[in-house]
């Protein structure tokens, strides 16, 4: 008996925000590299992902040990870019020192002469 081998295409692809997606779903491969890293079994990633199939997830992981730098290239640019979005979120947000300021000042306003309560 012979066995026919056929290369099985990567379940992986990139979305059009350059995010790379295991099998048909929406999990990122950042979310499978940081689980396995982590001691995660391919089996206890797809309980944590039930929209993940076990193959896709082996296949993925397959993938990162065959092409690990190419895969850590690609995880440091997306924190990298998270970063700057946090970043940018942080500064659209006001200092808590400021809005514990405010507070304390509208408190003194109304008339609640209780504002040390709030240091």
């Amino acid at each position: 008996m012979s066995i026919a081998f056929s290369a099985e295409p990567i379940p992986l692809s990139e979305d059009e925000h350059g995010d790379i997606r295991v099998g048909d779903c929406r999990v990122l491969l950042d979310s499978i590299v940081h689980a396995f890293d982590d001691g995660a079994t391919p089996e206890t990633i797809v309980q944590m992902y039930s929209t993940l199939k076990l193959a896709d997830v082996y296949a993925a992981i397959a993938y990162y040990l065959r092409h690990s730098e190419e895969i850590r290239d690609y995880l440091d640019k997306r924190e990298r870019r998270a970063e700057v979005i946090r970043q940018s979120f942080q500064a659209q947000q006001p200092e808590m020192s400021e809005i514990r300021r405010r507070l304390i000042d509208r408190r003194s306003m109304t008339g609640n002469g209780n504002a040390a309560a709030a240091e």
